[in-house]
This record gives C-alpha cells, structure tokens and sequence, in this order.
C-alpha cells in the first residue's frame, strides 16, 4: 500500500497505527477472531496529492471487558501478545506470572501454536510502538501498568470479626504486586479499595465499603487504568503524525471511519446500546444522503416525480436523544442520585415511554426493556447500566496515582478529559487540593458518547461519504461456508434492503447528456452526431421506451432502461456480425482466387525455369569434354619437346644494422596526464537518494550557498560527535562498513569495482542522518537512514525500527532492503588498515580513545601532574635498569589497595561492553518491591498451607538479598 510518495517514513508510521491500536482495542468475541470493540475515525491530510499527517479520534472502548468476559470471548489481544512474547526475564522485571492465574484473563490460555503466532505479534507490535515515536521508558511503564492491571484483578476481599474489609491471605502477595507496579505505597491502596474519605466542613470523615463495593472499586480502577492508557496511545500517535506545516497552510482531508456494526446477542449490555445507538445515528445519515438527496436532485433537475417512501429511523433517535426525556437523558438523571437502581431506571423508561411504538415493556424480575431498532428487536439487560454510564473511580484514587512514581500512571490520571471523552495529557500535579477536575463525575459516559456522536455527524455531513458494507458469512468462522439467513440478517442490518427497494423505485441511473450520446449515438445510424440535448431526444424517440425523464442537465432512467438499452445495442452489435462475416468472407475469397492464380503463374514459372537449367547443365557437359580433349593434346605436345638443364636462383643481400646515432635521434613520447575514467550508469539516481540539484551545478559559486552547506555540515558533524560516536565506537573504532562523512561520488568509486551485494554507510553532508550505499546489479543505491525522536533507526520505506545502526546492518544481511529486496553480504572496509582515512574519523577515534583512557586511570593523571617534578627527579637517581613505574616503587599494602580500586573499576567496564551504547536499560521504579511480591505469590502458590511464609525471616532475607 503507498500513502505517498513524498514521505515514505510518514507513510510506514502511519501503516503501523493500525496493528498498535488493534492490540489494544480489538478482541475475540463470538462471531470474529478479532473484533473491533472500540469506533475509530481517521483523518489523513494531503498537500498537493502526498500525505502531510494524520489524526485519530476513538470512541467508546469496551473497558468492562478488561474485568469481565462472556463464554467463548477473550480479553484484549494485549494482554495475549504480551503473556506469549515478553521473555522470561522481562516478565521478572514487570512482574508477570503463569497466565492461567490471572482472573481477567478467566484462567485460559492458548495452544502452543496460538502463543507462537501471539508471540510474532508481540514483536509487531513492540516494531509498530518503535515507529511511530515511543520512548523506551514509556512502553516499559505502559507494560508494567498492564501487568498491574492483571495483578489488581486477582485481589479479593474477606470480613474480619469487626466486619471490616481486608485482602484476604491468598492475595495479599497480589496487593503488593500491584502496589509495587502501579508505583504507590500498598498502605494507600488498599485504603483506596476498602473506604471511601469524604471532607465535610473541613473535616475528613471514613465510610468503609462492603465487600461487592470493594470489588466493584478495584474493577473500576482496572477499567479506567486501562482506558486512559488507551487514549494516550491515541494521543502519542496523534502527536507523532500531527502535519508538520505552517498554520496558515489549507490542507485537504480524506476520513475514514471505522465502527462497530449493529449487534445483537443474548445478552445485550449497555455498549451494545452505545453501538446500536451509533448505527441508528449511520443508518439516518446514510439515509439523508442517498435518498433525501437524490429527491433534492430531482427537483433541481426540473422533473417530475412520485414520493418514494421509505422507514425513516428519525423516531428511535428522537427516543435516545431527546432532552429531558430521551433514554439517554433519564441514564443520566438517574446515575446523578447514588441510591437509584437499575431497576429504578428501567421502572422511569416503562413509565415515560409505555406508549411510544419503538418502546416495548418486559414484565420480568431481571430489569429488562426492548427497544425497536430499524434493523429489528433488541433486548437490552439494564443491569450495570447505571455503574457503567457513572464509570466512577474511588475518590482518593486519583490522587494517589498522580503522586507516583510511575511517570507514565501520573502522566494519566493527571490529564484532562473533554467533552467527547478525548484524553488531553497534561503535566502532573503533586497538590490536587485545589484542583476541582473529575471528568468521571462532572460528565457521564452517555453523555461524552453523545457529543462525540454528534462531532462526528458534523465531519461526516460536511463530506462526500462513500459506503463499504461488511458481511460476515457464517458464524462457525470458516471458509467456503455461506449461511443465507445470517447473510439476509446482515444484509437488512445494513439498511441494503431497503436501498435496493429505493433503488428499484427512483431513478437509479442519471447520465449526463453527453455520456448518453456518447455511448447510444449508434443507434441513430448517423455519423458525427452532435452530443447535445437534440440528439439524446431523438436516439430515445427511435426507442420504445417509456418512463423515463429529461432533465435540465441529465436523463434519469429506471433501472431496467438501461438493460433495454443494452438489448438495443447487442441487437446491432449482431447485425454488424452479420456485416462483417460476409464482407469477411468476400474479401477472403478474392484473396483466394487471387493466391491461387499466383501459385498457378509460380509453377509454370517454376517448369519453365527447370527445363532452362536441364539445357544448360547439358551444354556444360560437352564444353567440359571439349576441354578435357584440349588439354590431353596439350600434354603430348609438351612431352616430345627435349629437356633443358635448370637455372639457378639469385643470392639474397644480407640487410645492414642500424647505427645507434639514429635510435638517438627517435623522439621520446612525452608524458600525458592521466585521462579521467568516465562515470559509468552505477550513478544513476534512484527514489531513495540524497537530492540532487543539475542545474546548481552549472551556476556560478554563490557564496551564500557555499557558507549554507559549510554550515550545515559544521551542524551534522556536531550532532555526530555528540550523540552518535558512543554508539557506533567499538574498543576505540568503527566497523569496517562505516566510513564517516564522505561524498556520494566517493562511496561510488570506492564500491564501483567491488561485486554485489558490497555495502558502506556514511553520515550524511546535509542533514542529521545516516546513506547506506549499495552495490547494486546495475548501479549503486543509496538508502536514507533516519534517527528518530525516539533513537530508534529505520530506512526510509521500510516497516522496522532498530536500536542500533549495527543492528539495522545486521538485520539486513538476513531481510532484503525494500523494494528490491536486495541483501547486504559484504562490507566495505578502509582503504588502509592501520588507521581511518577521513579525518572526521581520525579526531573521533582519538577523542574516543583518549577519553576511554582517561576514564580509566583519572587517578594516576592526577598524581603524575601533580608530581611531576619530583619523577623527574627520582628517575635521575635510579640504578642502571631499574624500572621507572611509580607502581613499582609503593609498599605492598599500597599495591593491594591500587590493584582492588582497579579491579572495582574494571568490573562497570565489562558490564558496559555488554551494553555497547552506553545507555542504561529503563526498569519499573519499584522493580525490587514487584521482585519481593513475585516471590511471595510463588511461596503461597507451592505450599498454600503454610501462609505465614510470607513474614519473619525470609522476607527479611529477600530484602537484604535484593537491596
């Protein structure tokens, strides 16, 4: 797929959005392997036909199923992927257990080969992150608030003798756990999960919750975690691909939304509303454009028309969205009082709406009500309705998730929430005291769905849409299958039913006068048919046709006009067969005839020629006998002739030698300069070369543009030497394929007699960044390299971020570099051995080296300046041969004490050759109080009798052990 040819990077990070958001936001349910459960819209923006940037907007994430899966559906892939790809070390580090202990998870995993094809989409996912811009440090605190969220969810709750609440034994290696990742003090969450503090007057007053509260508290913490992390997913891509132009520029847009369909299932909750709701609101709007507008089409075409009639859904929306009294509207009266029920709640919707035809009461003891949507009946269970549309969150809790030490949970719970439910990041805040934000209690979820609902209408409105249905084949997900009844079910869903109903009934065919006689101007008969109004009228006057209209403009036309039509032309189309055979045939015979008298003439020829050649081969025959009696005779005669003795032949002359007088005298040829060899095609640009401007080089030196390169070179060599040595520095060198800042025409010349597949890579002249230069079958290639914001380094094209530029060399000696596919086999080394032969590599390589250097021995540069003096003069005493070391002349205890300060430095070296970058790996904050927790949770989970293992002594151990 190309976006645009303009910014291939901008194009790949914008191709990895999807597979990222759909980790995040898709999941198993019955009917697909990877449903969507949230809506997404978005929006590309072009300049001049190549892609700028992009925005996401999302809506309405299903967070209940973090907490809560119906039979034979998952939870977020997320949640799968991460399980099945992160390393056993690294689930260590996060705190990560055996899958099946996890209750959000519902105990299941996969089969071998499910976890296998989790574990590529792991590493898909960890790429895309990579591409759009994620620090390191962020997805290792995303990854380890997840792994909170899993660990909040095995906590449970038991009464003690005071009917108060305390985290039963069992779990409290959880609470720790989840304290640990979350980056707050356990102490201050376990408050949060079993009491609620409310100020009244200044004073702090404790109400302690029930058992279902507590559990309801803590699946309330884990949603709303989870959907913040979402939305600041969305808001770092929305900043990565955010259009790097002036303000004042005009950019064009193209959207794509992407949402739910209608569903229907045997349990239908209050996000299957939300999305019913949000079809109703699609089907009305597809309503208004393709049949209100083609009825305003008619009238300004002047033509006279039948009303077609269609099921207008404008009713069920006035029932969900109507103020006061829409269903909406009375969720939200109702959430505002916190004694109310959802029984409460169904009891108002069958009082208010008892009598409104798309309303149908259910007598049962479960609170029930159905409501009749344009693609049929749907039952909505309402329990839960209330606590999902408040999607409240312990009072205290927000509080405590700004002062962690997480960056990432701060970060999120101390950002904005807007109208429409789009998280707005902002800068944590330590003081909340005075802060009076609560997006969760100022603004209900039906509320936020609704104004984002009607934003959207408002893009969509303003627009040009086109339609892609969906259909799903059968329910037993497999191929080849087609079940009619699901397909028809679909099929009405979608409202297509009632399109083609519209359909057959209007105009559905309205070509402009000139399409008309263009395509029908044969039927006339008359060539060079003007392709006006007159023309159309009397190709259809010629016709039997009948219904049809003209307009000011265009002809409207019922849908089998056009198969009439088409009969029309198939019966010429046959006549002119006709035509054509017997003209054909006609020509062919005259061809024949005309073939067969030729070959008549050819033979005639042929034996008359072979009667000419029969003469004079026979004429030959004689004359070569008459000869042949000639010569005999000749011969007679010369034998009767006497014999006369032989003559001897003349002495050749010996040739003289040359005297030396003359070679002297022979002018030497005098030195040429050497001819410049010609530039063969390995120069020919290809689309992932460095710019190159012709006709700059047929200008005169302008010395503005001379001081404007020299400048930015001074720019890349500084960004070189300051953030791009340390990484690419390998025991005080470079790799071999590495050769500094050198020109486009000397890494031509230095792979032009090297065979294919030989590579170099050098920084580039002009811009921050890295060519990789290729020897190609044909020509030389060079490739961009790019760092990105994040450090992370991708080939312009290419779909995969590495961490390294020896990483990215490496990979490719494996995986063709896109499009062509071609591999890296051989480096292309120095032209000397012994040292760089480009001078920007010289100062690098000793700055490096003398730096390594001094790192090393900082002490003994210290004592040797500040002692100079007195070595100088201890070495004119010394005794022939003795050794001038300062090492060789301190007391043995001091030599103990040098060699053990040095090995102590030397142990951080070899850790540091392991990490070749220099950069330290990022780890939880609370990384050993997760480590702790882990253990304890293994110790209860080997020998559940022996619960008090987790106090005295060996929690003391593990605490020194670790710190």
């Amino acid at each position: 797929m190309e976006l645009c040819k303009a910014n291939s990077q901008l194009e790949q990070q914008i191709l990895q959005v999807n597979p990222l958001l759909e980790a995040f936001g898709n999941a198993q349910t019955v009917m697909n392997d990877n449903s969507s459960r949230f809506g997404k819209y978005i929006q590309l923006r072009f300049q001049n036909s190549s892609v700028k940037g992009a925005k996401i907007n999302e809506y309405l994430l299903e967070k209940s199923r973090v907490v809560h899966q119906d039979e034979g559906e998952q939870n977020f892939h997320i949640f799968y992927f991460m399980l099945a790809g992160i390393s056993k070390e690294d689930k260590e580090i996060y705190g990560l257990l055996d899958p099946t202990r996890y209750r959000c998870l519902n105990g299941r995993f996969g089969q071998e080969d499910m976890v296998q094809a989790w574990r590529v989409k792991y590493a898909e996912v960890c790429n895309a992150m990579d591409m759009v811009g994620f620090e390191e440090q962020e997805k290792v605190d995303m990854m380890t608030i997840l792994a909170g969220i899993l660990s909040l969810g095995n906590i449970t709750f038991e009464t003690t003798d005071s009917d108060a609440l305390k985290v039963s034994e069992a779990s409290r290696g959880w609470l720790k756990a989840t304290a640990g990742q979350f980056g707050v003090q356990e102490e201050d969450l376990l408050k949060s999960l079993t009491c609620t503090t409310s100020v009244t007057r200044g004073e702090a007053i404790q109400r302690l919750h029930n058992q279902q509260q507590a559990e309801d508290a803590r699946d309330s913490i884990a949603k709303v975690a989870y959907g913040r992390v979402f939305g600041w997913i969305v808001s770092k891509i929305n900043e990565q691909l955010a259009p790097k132009v002036d303000c004042d520029v005009e950019l064009n847009e193209i959207g794509i939304l992407d949402i739910f369909g209608f569903e229907n299932f045997a349990v239908n909750r209050f996000e299957q509303l939300c999305i019913n709701l949000a079809n109703e609101q699609l089907q009305y709007f597809f309503n208004h454009h393709i049949f209100l507008m083609e009825q305003k089409e008619y009238k300004e075409e002047g033509i006279t028309w039948e009303t077609i009639t269609y099921k207008d859904n404008k009713p069920i929306l006035d029932l969900f969205l109507t103020k006061p009294i829409g269903i909406l509207s009375l969720l939200d009266e109702q959430s505002a009082f916190p004694q109310a029920t959802d029984r409460d709640f169904v009891d108002k919707l069958n009082s208010k709406f008892k009598t409104a035809p798309n309303f149908e009461v259910v007598r049962n003891h479960t609170p029930l009500f159905t409501i009749v949507h344009y693609a049929g009946k749907v039952q909505y269970n309402a329990s839960g309705f209330l606590e999902k549309n408040r999607d409240t969150i312990p009072a205290n809790i927000r509080e405590l998730f700004i002062n962690s030490v997480t960056p990432l949970l701060s970060v999120l719970f101390a950002a904005t929430i807007s109208r429409t439910g789009t998280l707005m990041p902002r800068k944590a805040k330590v003081q909340v005291a005075d802060d009076n934000f609560n997006s969760t209690r100022k603004q209900s979820v039906g509320a936020q769905f609704k104004h984002s609902l009607a934003v959207l209408m408002e893009k969509m409105f303003a627009a040009g849409p086109h339609f892609v249905r969906c259909i799903k084949p059968n329910r037993s997900k497999q191929p080849d299958q087609i079940d009619s009844k699901l397909v028809m079910d679909q099929l009405r869903y979608n409202g297509l039913m009632e399109t083609i109903r519209i359909r057959r009934d209007g105009f559905s065919w309205r070509p402009s006068f000139k399409e008309f006689a263009e395509r029908y101007n044969i039927l006339l008969l008359k060539p060079d048919l003007p392709l006006d109004k007159s023309s159309c009228m009397s190709i259809l006057n010629s016709t039997e046709l009948s219904g049809w209209k003209c307009g000011s403009s265009r002809l409207f036309f019922k849908y089998w006009h056009q198969e009439e039509l088409a009969r029309l032309l198939e019966r010429l189309g046959r006549a002119a067969l006709v035509i054509q055979k017997n003209y054909r045939a006609r020509i062919c015979r005259r061809k024949f005839l005309s073939l067969l008298a030729e070959i008549r003439r050819q033979r005639q020829a042929q034996r008359e020629r072979e009667e000419r050649e029969e003469r004079e081969e026979e004429e030959q025959r004689r004359q070569q006998l008459e000869d042949e009696r000639k010569r005999r005779l000749e011969l007679e005669q010369e034998n009767l002739r006497p014999a006369s003795p032989p003559v001897p032949l003349p002495r050749k002359k010996k040739p003289e030698p040359r005297p030396r007088s003359v070679m002297s005298i022979v002018p030497k040829s005098p030195h040429l300069a050497p001819v410049p060899r010609p530039r063969s095609k390995l120069i020919e640009a290809t689309p992932f070369d460095n710019e190159l401007n012709a006709s700059l080089m047929l200008q005169p030196i302008d010395e503005e543009r001379m001081k404007e390169k020299h400048l930015k070179k001074t720019n890349t060599i500084r960004w070189f030497k300051e953030t791009q040595v340390r990484k690419l520095t390998r025991d005080g060198g470079f790799p071999s394929w590495f050769h500094g800042m050198i020109s486009r025409r000397q890494a031509e010349d230095l792979l032009i007699d090297k065979p294919l597949g030989c590579f170099l890579v050098r920084v580039g002249q002009s811009r921050e960044g890295y060519t990789l230069t290729f020897r190609g079958a044909d020509r030389c290639r060079h490739y961009m390299v790019e760092m990105q914001s994040n450090g992370k380094y991708v080939i312009l094209g290419e779909d995969r971020a590495h961490s390294s530029l020896p990483d990215l060399v490496q990979y490719h000696t494996t995986v063709g570099i896109k499009p062509f596919m071609e591999l890296l086999t051989l480096p292309c080394g120095q032209m000397c051995d012994q040292e760089p032969d480009y001078e920007e590599l010289k100062a690098f390589t000793l700055s490096s080296s003398s730096s390594s250097e001094a790192a090393e021995r900082p002490d003994d540069d210290q004592d040797m300046g500040s002692h100079k003096v007195h070595l100088q003069m201890q070495r004119l005493f010394l005794p022939p041969g003795g050794s001038s070391n300062p090492e060789s002349h301190k007391p043995p205890v001091l030599k103990r004490i040098s060699d053990r300060r040095r090995r102590i430095e030397a142990a951080p070296m070899e850790h540091k050759d392991d990490n070749p970058t220099g950069e330290s790996r990022p780890f939880p904050r609370l990384y050993p109080s997760i480590r702790l927790a882990m253990r304890e949770i293994q110790q209860i989970h080997q020998s559940p009798d022996q619960i008090q293992v987790s106090s005295g002594k060996a929690l003391s151990s593990w605490k020194r052990t670790d710190a």
